[in-house]
């Protein structure tokens, strides 16, 4: 990789998304936990959370990953509370497809993803990017059945 190649991939902005990420934490009572690793690069994530009428009420993350896996949880914490779901499948199915397929960057609420488009080209750094969302993905998932087994 040239230096052009990593001043443009560990831009001004990924380095500012990395260095404030919100929502670091853990809640009080999770309904729904995950740890997600990226075996290739080591970086891992963990996310809990909680679930109001369908809704993301809580969100917490432990983020031990590279700038560019900072960055897309940053966007993740600054965006998630208040969406379904399906919204967060919206932006990770978004991001993968920019990161991988060319698309262009997933729109509103996901915008902010946009800054990774640099990282198109390392696809040795796409699991890390990734993995905020399929933690929180996982997480979603197990709230959800909780709160279909506390239905019935």
């Amino acid at each position: 990789m040239s230096d052009q190649d990593l001043l443009q991939l560990y831009s001004t902005r990924i380095l500012a998304l990395a260095a404030d990420i919100p929502r670091l934490g853990r809640l009080d009572a999770p309904q729904g936990t995950a740890r997600k690793r990226a075996p290739l690069c080591g970086s891992t994530i963990g996310v809990e959370v909680t679930l109001e009428n369908g809704r993301i009420a809580g969100f917490a993350q432990d983020v031990r990953a590279c700038a560019l896996g900072q960055a897309a949880a940053s966007v993740l914490g600054a965006t998630v509370v208040g969406l379904t779901p399906d919204e967060v499948r919206q932006g990770r199915d978004g991001l993968r497809a920019m990161l991988r397929d060319g698309a262009e960057p997933p729109g509103a609420p996901w915008e902010a993803l946009a800054v990774l488009i640099p990282a198109r080209d390392h696809p040795n750094r796409h699991g890390s990017i990734l993995l905020a969302f399929e933690a929180t993905i996982e997480a979603l998932e197990q709230a959800v059945g909780q709160k279909k087994a506390a239905a019935t």
